[in-house]
């Protein structure tokens, strides 16, 4: 193929991935999706903008006093909302009051917000005495019943409106400076800031450029749940008659006004009790849409949290009749996609997978590939939002994982298909003791008691070869190296006799030494448990050490599958050659180690035809276009290429 050729291959997806790409959800969007949030802004809104408006709206003097209209009830001629018992119009009163109101919870807010954020900031990044000076000077603040607290500042400072802002900021104070403080002390320990402390950053730079911009979202939810709080003060202080002064009118004074009249005229305490009532609650719920609106996962484009299954929307449904010789697991057809905004990621395309009893399939690919997604799915743990499974079938045994009920699911997982993730310290919990976390799987699916799951657990240990198993249950995952880890994850992929184990990338993060030990115990293990293994990597090192079947994948497909010694011997995709050309032989020192160009396409934005044509050597101009089918090259051997490796007539370029 030319140069000319070559370029444009790789230029059309990548203008065709320019035009299709569409922005992630906005800001408006992700919060108009909450509409509890929505009603809460839209009344919040309202109300900022009638109380904004007071000045020039047609409202009667609020503090004018017309005895001969006193306790006029709602809805009267020329007082909408009545009046009150010295004739002032209720209404008035109500939007100046709510104007009053809204001030002081804002203000307050805002000084307790800074002056807090700013104390648990210097705290948590300087530690030592800085810390302990300004904390314990926070655990005095606190020590006092807050209201107390603030009643004594006001009458030290004596009553009035801005003094009672004045105490309920001081008192909201530690509030935002514990929060910030432990959010602080753990980013300042982490790598980037030790990176910008390298880079010659000054303490006040590293504190406001790299730590501030990590706490801010936590400091904006917490103040847009604050405010609903402060304005509830406020109106405690003014009930109490230390807030606003006559004939100044705020929320909490209209109300204390009315308690004395709560009974011969209730609505002059009930309408500015019901205004406090709706402005604190639509505060709340636009604080919790705020809230969402940070969470870096609705950012990304999942307009809602995720849920305990992946969601399953299938267009059409493979035969579920049909099942593969001896197969305990057999998945055609799956496809699964992510719905990022308004862009469509086809994260697996219709994949065919086939595990026996008592065999390892290897899944190999690139990273992106879809390797993880595809095995993710089979149980239903990829998240939804923002991914879904709209096609396929996985059979285990003659039941359709994909038709099943949601507590059918559960109890599959963990008994009858188990998981081995990659990282083993993020998969146990730091809290528990690996014991009480094997007791747990254990119990989870067996009727066991305490004691005879402990005996089962350090028989497991023991079976996964760990040294002192009894004394082993009462460690925690961070007093145990990664092999030990491992291996406990695969003891609890165990403890069930699951009929499929998914080993999704085990050993990548293990050293050679112990990547050895872990894939001679999944050999060993599934020779004497009889258990399907389906084993992901990227290294085709580790496939031929364990696997007897290999799948390659790429860009969402199977493109060659067949037995490990064939695929080995004679790869038949190029891009199953490239992945063999880059794993380094030991004894072979003149073996060159190839490179695959170039970068895997964006799954929202496929070429047509082979998906790898933009990075083949031996692509042809038919290689791009239509859909290119799976070919056989023997029993359970195929390759989807049309020009395979070794074919006459297919020469390199």
């Amino acid at each position: 193929m030319s140069d000319q050729a070559a370029v444009s291959t790789g230029q059309q997806p990548e203008k065709r991935r320019k035009k299709d790409r569409k922005g992630r959800p906005s800001v408006l969007r992700l919060l108009l999706n909450n509409q509890l949030a929505t009603a809460g802004l839209v009344i919040f809104s309202l109300i900022v903008l009638v109380a904004a408006l007071a000045p020039i709206l047609p409202l009667p003097d609020p503090d004018a006093t017309a005895p001969a209209d006193r306790l006029q009830p709602l809805f009267s001629a020329g007082h909408l909302l009545g009046t009150d018992a010295l004739g002032r119009d209720i209404l008035s009163r109500l939007i100046w009051g709510a104007r009053v109101s809204l001030a002081v919870g804002i203000s307050a807010t805002l000084i307790a917000a800074f002056f807090g954020s700013l104390i648990g900031l210097l705290a948590g990044y300087a530690g030592g005495r800085t810390d302990t000076l300004l904390m314990r000077g926070i655990d005095m603040v606190m020590a006092f019943p807050y209201i107390l607290l603030a009643l004594a500042i006001v009458a030290v400072l004596g009553p009035g409106l801005l003094n009672a802002l004045y105490a309920i900021a001081v008192v909201n104070v530690p509030f935002f400076a514990r929060n910030i403080r432990g959010i602080a002390l753990g980013l300042s320990r982490r790598e980037f800031v030790d990176a910008a402390r390298l880079s010659g950053k000054s303490h006040a730079q590293i504190l406001f450029g790299e730590v501030l911009p990590n706490v801010l979202p936590v400091i904006i939810i917490t103040m847009s749940t604050t405010i609903g709080w402060m304005i509830l003060e406020t109106a405690g202080l003014s009930f109490l008659g230390l807030g606003a002064q006559p004939p100044q009118a705020d929320l909490g004074s209209m109300l204390g006004e009315g308690r004395k009249i709560l009974f011969t005229a209730p609505h002059v305490s009930i309408v500015p009790g019901l205004m406090i009532f709706v402005l604190v609650m639509s505060i709340n719920l636009l604080g919790d849409g705020v809230r969402d609106i940070l969470d870096p996962r609705l950012k990304s484009g999942s307009l809602t949290r995720p849920t305990a299954r992946t969601a399953v929307e299938r267009k059409s449904v493979p035969a579920t009749d049909v099942r593969g010789e001896d197969a305990v697991l057999d998945v055609r057809g799956l496809k699964t996609e992510f719905e990022i905004g308004s862009s469509v990621y086809r994260a697996v395309g219709g994949v065919d997978l086939k595990i026996r009893k008592g065999e390892c399939l290897g899944l190999v690919g690139e990273s992106g590939s879809g390797k993880s997604v595809s095995a993710m799915s089979i149980m239903g743990l990829v998240p939804t939002p923002p991914g879904r499974i709209v096609g396929g079938v996985a059979m285990l045994g003659d039941e359709d994982l994909f038709s099943a009920s949601d507590e059918r699911i559960r109890q599959l997982r963990g008994g009858a298909v188990s998981h081995v993730f990659q990282d083993p310290l993020s998969t146990l919990h730091p809290l528990y003791t690996v014991g009480d976390q094997l007791i747990e799987a254990i119990r989870a699916h067996q009727p066991l008691s305490h004691a005879s799951a402990r005996q089962r657990a350090a028989e497991l240990l023991a079976t996964v070869r760990i040294p002192n198993p009894e004394e082993r249950l009462n460690a925690y995952p961070h007093e145990l190296s990664g092999g030990m880890r491992q291996r406990i994850c695969i003891a609890m992929a165990l403890a069930n006799a699951a009929d499929v184990i998914i080993a999704d990338e085990p050993t990548t993060a293990l050293d050679v030494t112990v990547q050895a030990q872990v894939l001679s115990l999944l050999a060993a293990l599934r020779r004497d448990h009889d258990t399907g293994i389906l084993f992901i990597t990227h290294d085709f090192g580790v496939v031929s050490a364990i696997c007897d079947r290999v799948a390659v994948m790429y860009a969402g497909k199977i493109v060659e599958t067949g037995t490990t010694e064939e695929i080995l011997a004679d790869p038949k995709h190029p891009y199953t050659g490239k992945l063999i050309d880059c794993v380094p032989v030991l004894g072979q020192p003149e073996r060159r180690l190839d490179a695959i160009e170039g970068r895997p396409p964006v799954v929202n934005a496929l070429p047509p035809g082979c998906a790898f044509a933009p990075r083949c050597p031996r692509a042809q101009p038919d290689c791009l276009q239509g859909e290119i089918a799976m070919r056989d090259f023997g029993p359970e051997r195929g390759a989807r290429c049309l020009h395979p490796l070794g074919e006459e007539g297919s020469a390199d370029v």
